[in-house]
């Protein structure tokens, strides 16, 4: 599960076409939708701002700003607003935020400067406060008074934009829109000591094998989900996450994450599983919920990496590649379920320490057209792609790039970036998504980053780059991700809860997600007997030392970790810990 490329030895010889802007998480309490806001405004004059606490404690609160220009396009802005309950603001991000007395200002930071007609863009905080907190009451955008223009632009009466893509779908779905929170998870969440504090969060749903689409023995199925989150939807929009993780030969170069169906059994993953689940999400009833499909996640990208001839193949993924069933199960699960008109399919493109080196990232790229056409398939039943799911890889790398040298050595050969072209997922993202661009599919093309577990926070987190003695050093002492190798994916030791969910963060990227629940397992640490199909993974064995994959390098997973998808509570406690933003 999540594997990387063993490292080079020799050096290896879009953005969006509408301005795609910040937006805000509102995070509701456990088992209610979590909103990730951008409401989209029409051409009049003056400015929306909506502003919720997001979670609050005695002392402190937390809350997101989301403001939509309804006027002339901005270049710079500043929103202005004042507390009358003695609050006080002591951290926020996407904004630079100053106080004077009850005042605050928030000015946009560089790159989220620019705000279209119609253009939205968000920033959070913490703050503190003593007797009540009040809500404030009026705010001001560059001297303009907010909410007080035309009705909201989202509200249900107008008409429909003639520049909606066909069937009803819309370009970003996570937009002016609330993400279902999986009460299950919540459940749990809530039930550790500080849990409650990201129990409101909206996390993927997991079908990772046949019995879960109908559920039973107390856990609930795919129908149960949907029908929770038309109850959560309220008047509004809301987007449902679900993982489609079920191919045969699932995970050919892992261990911890193989499934149920054998290597053959391409037929009963089409009937018994694919099927079933689109006759659901076809139901009249869900037709008011956007449908989130993470499809397949750790497939494709093994017939790239671990096949002969690399040094890292198995013969498991040799057999996969050799029978076609991953290419089969993709194409088809996309064909049936992007025929549901509510359904936005984005496959799994691994994640920058995996296709990041030249010899994997175009190759990768060619396979997912490949595997977007087969089966009755097309681009056009692609919304987009997933990286980092399940993985650890730092969301952006602040105190080096690709382009540093340290006396003259580039940072592409040291030994952590090994040759790769990225340094993080963020830039792996974008890339990925030009490529796919490049290569036919949608250039209104959208991109998830999972961040649930990439945050890397705590007393270990660098706050300056690393010593120029020498590109290692300069590297090391400055990177965020303190795992000993890119290749290590197994409950990695030092990690942490990563950004939050939110909409259209960046260029290209439609969402930053939690599509891994934060506490679920990604395997044992020994083996244990189970009736899922799931074996032991020594990668997840923290006294292993390791293989080509990841360099012979220690595995850095914790112990007493139970089987992949099983609650792990140290691990959540230790991500909690180390979140980052700090929770």
């Amino acid at each position: 599960m999540r594997h990387t490329m063993t490292r080079r030895t020799t050096p290896p010889s879009a953005r969006r076409t509408a301005l795609i802007t910040a937006c805000a998480v509102i995070a509701a309490a456990g088992g209610t939708a979590a909103a990730l806001t951008t409401p989209a405004g029409a051409a009049a004059a003056g400015c929306t701002v909506d502003y919720k606490v997001t979670n609050q404690w005695s002392t402190g609160f937390g809350a997101a700003v989301t403001v939509t220009n309804t006027g002339d396009p901005v270049n710079g802005w500043k929103l202005e607003w004042s507390y009358a309950g003695g609050q006080r603001v002591t951290q926020g991000w996407n904004a630079e935020i100053t106080q004077a007395g009850a005042a605050v200002t928030a000015k946009n930071v560089s790159y989220n400067g620019t705000l279209a007609t119609g253009a939205s863009t968000g920033f959070g905080f913490n703050a503190s406060y003593s007797g009540s907190n009040a809500l404030p009451t009026a705010f001001k955008l560059n001297g303009v008074t907010c909410n007080a223009g035309p009705t909201d632009p989202t509200d249900p009466t107008d008409p429909p934009d003639p520049t909606d893509p066909p069937g009803g779908r819309v370009d970003n779905p996570y937009a002016g829109a609330k993400v279902y929170v999986n009460p299950e998870w919540s459940a749990k969440a809530a039930a550790e000591p500080g849990g409650s504090r990201i129990a409101g969060q909206p996390t993927g749903v997991w079908l990772d094998r046949t019995a879960a689409v109908a559920g039973g023995n107390g856990t609930m199925g795919l129908r149960a989900h949907l029908d929770e989150a038309l109850r959560q939807k309220g008047a509004g929009e809301l987007v449902v996450q679900l993982v489609i993780y079920n191919l045969p030969g699932r995970d050919c170069a892992a261990l911890a994450s193989n499934g149920e169906l054998g290597p053959t059994e391409i037929d009963a993953y089409k009937t018994q599983y694919i099927n079933p689940i689109a006759a659901i999400l076809g139901d009249p009833k869900y037709a008011g919920l956007r449908i989130v499909t993470t499809v397949e996640i750790d497939s494709l990208p093994n017939l790239v990496t671990n096949v002969t001839p690399r040094a890292t193949a198995t013969p498991n993924c040799d057999t996969m590649k050799a029978n076609g069933n991953y290419i089969k199960g993709v194409g088809y699960a996309l064909n049936k379920l992007g025929a549901v008109p509510t359904v936005y399919n984005y496959v799994d493109a691994g994640h920058h320490g995996w296709l990041g080196w030249d010899d994997n990232f175009g190759a990768s790229a060619e396979l997912f057209k490949q595997a977007a056409t087969a089966e009755g398939s097309s681009l056009a039943k692609v919304h987009g792609f997933i990286v980092n799911t399940a993985n650890y890889s730092a969301l952006k790398e602040d105190h080096f790039t690709i382009d540093d040298s340290v006396n003259g050595t580039s940072v592409r050969q040291s030994k952590w970036v090994d040759w790769n072209r990225y340094t993080d997922e963020l830039s792996y993202a974008q890339a990925m998504r030009a490529k796919l661009v490049s290569l036919g599919f949608d250039s209104g093309l959208g991109m998830l980053i999972d961040t649930s577990r990439n945050g890397w926070g705590g007393t270990a987190r660098p706050s300056a780059p690393g010593a120029r003695t020498s590109v290692d050093t300069f590297v090391d002492g400055g990177r965020y991700d303190r795992r000993i190798h890119l290749g290590n994916w197994c409950n990695q030791a030092g990690a942490g809860l990563g950004e939050r969910p939110r909409s259209a963060p960046a260029a290209g990227i439609d969402a930053y997600v939690w599509m891994k629940p934060p506490g679920e397992s990604d395997g044992s640490s020994k083996a244990i007997p189970n009736d899922e199909g799931k074996g032991f993974d020594r990668m997840c064995d923290p006294t292993y030392t390791g293989n080509p994959r990841n360099n012979n390098n220690m595995s850095g997973a914790l112990g007493n970790a139970p089987v992949s998808g099983h609650w792990f509570s140290a691990q959540f406690q230790e991500l909690m810990k180390n979140a980052h933003p700090a929770l």
